[in-house]
């Protein structure tokens, strides 16, 4: 069978064959990481060439000139060989750098490439979600900004409730995500490089290397960290970075993963209503079966997705809780799924809802429909306080009200008809003096409170300012392969 062949007889990562994101898949690729380990053997070795060890500029240039030349077929035979996943590549590296290779890793363990490359692809990857979860939140911006004025039912325990308005509903969704926004961005800039600190993190083979010169070893540690793009190390490890902090980058995923499950389950529920529908294809297909559908795919997507992103949460929990003393090796084998996954999984349901946010549809007839049906119940309050301005007692008021309401609730719940509320209104003499003022009792707009006031100073106040960093990267459309 030839290669193409073989891709479909070995299973396929569906997050990366099927949903990621080209940047994000890169991010945790091989070549990635890789090519990241080379550099830090290059950050070495021009820290401690500057710090005096014998090792010359031929050396760094020739490992430079290397870098992206990675015989991955001879490292995978080497690691079949050593059984060590470093030294196989060191002994790859070393190979096409002979001059470089009685200094390659010198006085390093294997966390200081593996480790330090994590921290390093954790910080990327956030940067790859931070500009997506901003495009997600000016998109929903402009949504609550154009239907901020727009009446809708409101619901508690999905019944009908007071009404909101469109806009203002989209503001619950857009206020977690900038809580989840401020959370990677948090998260991001807590991260901290591992550094140069040896084999269980007393940095004891640098002292030797520099034979007890304590300040070189402080040196070549901040130096180290600088070349690879931290602000900081942590000034205490084991042999790894603490896995607390894994939990600390999987558990804002996690997070956000909870905000764009209930967005989603919200336009489900909607969409079932008829009153907004995520973006439809002219050609899609709803149902192989049901022609008539429009399935909120998308949405389940989401759904489907970020219920993973919440399961892969109790990864690191329950590997950070057992790592004894200086570390051990059964965090490794978790951490090569649980991280990489967690960060593709939030970039997929990142990508996917910037495309429904960028398409949603509104039904502002359906959306008036359902007003109305239910609009006469939520008005007996004010129809009762428009008696008494008229010299009408509330008591009175308040049976009279109540003794419709029973009986046109009965033609809706038993008969199947419509809300004939306000006909019986009309119809009894008692509410004759405020007959002229239904209309005007009966306009949603004055059911709506203040929604379209704080959607206003919400936007304006903690939305566009989040987004202000992101400005440049909001032109980015999201077509998806479905």
């Amino acid at each position: 069978m030839d290669s193409a062949g073989d891709e479909f007889m070995k299973y396929r990562s569906p997050l990366v064959s099927r949903y990621a994101s080209k940047e994000m898949a890169y991010n945790f690729s091989d070549r990635k990481k890789f090519s990241t380990w080379r550099k830090l053997w290059i950050y070495l070795a021009k820290g401690e060439k500057a710090l005096d060890l014998p090792i010359t500029d031929a050396q760094v240039e020739e490992m430079e000139a290397r870098v992206e030349d990675i015989d991955f077929a001879m490292a995978a035979e080497e690691e079949r060989k050593l059984r060590h996943d470093v030294m196989a590549h060191v002994h790859t590296f070393a190979h096409c750098c002979p001059a470089a290779a009685p200094i390659i890793h010198l006085g390093a363990t294997s966390c200081y490439v593996g480790d330090n490359t994590d921290l390093i692809v954790l910080r990327d990857g956030f940067d790859i979600l931070l500009p997506k979860l901003a495009r997600v939140i000016d998109r929903l911006a402009n949504f609550a900004e154009k239907y901020a004025n727009l009446p809708t039912l409101g619901f508690t325990h999905y019944q009908p409730a007071q009404l909101t308005t469109v806009g203002k509903r989209s503001c619950l969704w857009i206020q977690d995500l900038t809580m989840d926004m401020r959370n990677l961005q948090r998260a991001r800039d807590d991260l901290r490089f591992r550094g140069v600190k040896g084999t269980t993190g007393t940095q004891a083979s640098f002292l030797q290397l520099f034979q007890g010169d304590h300040d070189k070893v402080e040196e070549l540690d901040r130096m180290v960290t600088e070349m690879a793009g931290f602000k900081k190390a942590y000034l205490v490890t084991g042999q790894t970075y603490s896995r607390k902090v894994d939990i600390d980058s999987l558990s804002v995923l996690a997070s956000l993963g909870a905000t764009v499950h209930k967005i989603c389950t919200d336009i489900r529920l909607l969409a079932n209503l008829k009153e907004i529908e995520e973006p439809f294809e002219k050609d899609q297909i709803g149902s192989s079966a049901m022609p008539y559908k429009r399935n909120p795919m998308r949405c389940e997507r989401c759904c489907s997705l970020a219920r993973h992103l919440l399961a892969l949460l109790s990864d690191p929990l329950q590997t950070a809780s057992v790592q004894w003393l200086e570390r051990t090796l059964d965090d490794s084998a978790n951490r090569r799924i649980s991280l990489p996954e967690s960060f593709l999984t939030a970039d997929i349901i990142l990508s996917t809802l910037q495309n429904i946010t960028e398409g949603l549809v509104v039904y502002p007839k359906v959306i008036e429909r359902h007003i109305r049906h239910e609009l006469p119940f939520m008005a007996t309050e004010n129809i009762i306080m428009a008696m008494v301005k008229a010299g009408g007692n509330r008591q009175d008021c308040h049976e009279k009200i109540r003794v419709l309401s029973q009986q046109a609730a009965t033609v809706v719940k038993q008969e199947g008809g419509d809300n004939d509320l306000l006909d019986r209104v009309q119809a009894d003499p008692y509410f004759a003096p405020i007959l002229g003022q239904l209309d005007a009792v009966l306009d949603p707009k004055t059911f709506i409170g203040r929604a379209p006031q704080q959607v206003s100073r919400f936007l304006s106040e903690e939305v566009y300012p989040l987004l202000e960093p992101y400005k440049s990267k909001m032109d980015v459309k999201i077509e998806l392969e479905l």
